[in-house]
């Protein structure tokens, strides 16, 4: 059998060439590997239904083994699943691009995947799950950026042997392919995690790159407490939202990372690094709450894109909020679900500090259902 033709990326005098090649081959139903920051990847078009049941041939595929579909984007899954689930979306938009396959139940009669061509459907959700990757290599990314609709991708290997790390593995693995595109070994040169989501739940079902620890993280529902200096209101908020919830969970404060749950708290005009205010610590202290190991934190780009729920002490502050992040307005609102504001106690006496904790905790309890709701805890055997 001869060999596939392996074109170094490296070496092009415009590799932007070798992408729209790449692209022209898969529309005319080759079968195409690529190197992804994973393990090398072998890919067809799902609008080129013969070569996806070549690659199925080619690869020894089991019946009921589904395929993954390559994206352009963690935006384009919504597209697949419309339905899509809270915890889906948060490891979604937190590990893509990058080594995470989501698969995740797929039966929405306006999902995109019911446009595929039968057989196609049949490869890539036998079982009403479809299984999602967004690779972060600036070359398939490229690839998929210029096709108008998904790849099939998976490993270069037979089913249940090991995949290919490098171009000539690929070459070994499966010379039946038509073309390789070559970038050097592979980065991590470990296949990605698959993350199975179900009943609002998650389970690993093969840990590559990203660990458990890495998984259960990025699958945390994170709610952030906005005030001013984050020295008294936002850091209040956040231990008192913490003991809330543990006492509700049944567990203590530091373990509701283990229900899915990640309470910040920050400031937009904070300095960073000043305690909270003493004042502030003697009222929790009477709660039996300890704030003395409080550092305050700016408000930053990250901590906003990665919160499920912003509270804003006032609704000036909210404002303020949205005009640098208005892509967070369907996540922020007041904590005070009537939209009263929680005035600042900053520079009063005790009295004034211990008024703002009650209407912290009266607007807490009012949310409490609501907080609730975002626990997510990982199924037994994840």
């Amino acid at each position: 059998m001869t060999s596939p033709p392996i074109i170094k990326i490296r070496e092009a005098e415009e590799p932007r060439d070798l992408v729209h090649r790449c692209v022209q081959a898969l529309a005319e139903g080759q079968i195409v590997v690529m190197p992804t920051e994973t393990i090398y990847g072998v890919a067809a078009s799902v609008l080129v239904p013969h070569a996806v049941e070549r690659l199925a041939d080619m690869k020894g595929r089991k019946q009921g083994h589904a395929f993954t579909l390559a994206l352009k984007s963690a935006e384009e899954i919504w597209d697949y699943v419309p339905d899509l689930p809270a915890v889906a979306w948060r490891l979604a938009r937190r590990a893509w691009p990058g080594p995470l396959t989501l698969v995740v139940e797929s039966r929405h009669p306006l999902s995109a995947a019911r446009r595929f061509p039968p057989q196609v459907q049949q490869l890539v959700c036998p079982e009403g799950t479809l299984g999602f990757r967004v690779p972060d290599h600036f070359f398939i990314s490229e690839v998929l950026r210029l096709l108008p609709a998904p790849l099939v991708l998976t490993s270069v290997n037979k089913t249940g042997e090991p995949p290919a790390r490098s171009a000539e593995e690929a070459a070994a693995n499966l010379p039946e392919v038509d073309i390789i595109f070559d970038d050097g070994p592979a980065v991590h040169g470990i296949a990605s995690t698959v993350v199975k989501i179900e009943d609002g739940s998650w389970t690993i079902l093969r840990e590559g790159v990203l660990s458990k620890t890495a998984i259960a993280e990025m699958a945390s529902a994170v709610i952030l407490f906005v005030c001013a200096g984050n020295t008294c209101r936002s850091p209040m908020a956040q231990a008192l939202c913490q003991a809330m919830l543990a006492e509700k969970l049944g567990c203590s404060p530091q373990q509701l990372r283990d229900f899915g749950v990640v309470v910040r708290s920050a400031g937009l005009e904070a300095y960073g690094g000043d305690g909270a205010s003493p004042q502030a610590i003697e009222v929790l202290k009477q709660r039996g709450i300890n704030l003395e190991g409080h550092m305050s934190q700016q408000l930053t780009d990250s901590l906003v894109q990665d919160a499920d729920r912003i509270f804003a002490m006032t609704r000036a502050l909210k404002e303020a909020v949205l005009a640098r992040w208005p892509d967070a307005a369907d996540r922020i609102d007041c904590l005070d679900p009537h939209g009263q504001d929680i005035a600042d106690p900053f520079g009063g006496p005790l009295q004034a500090y211990e008024q703002c904790a009650k209407l912290i905790e009266d607007a807490l309890r009012d949310r409490c259902e609501e907080l609730l709701r975002l626990v997510v805890v990982p199924r037994s055997g994840a």
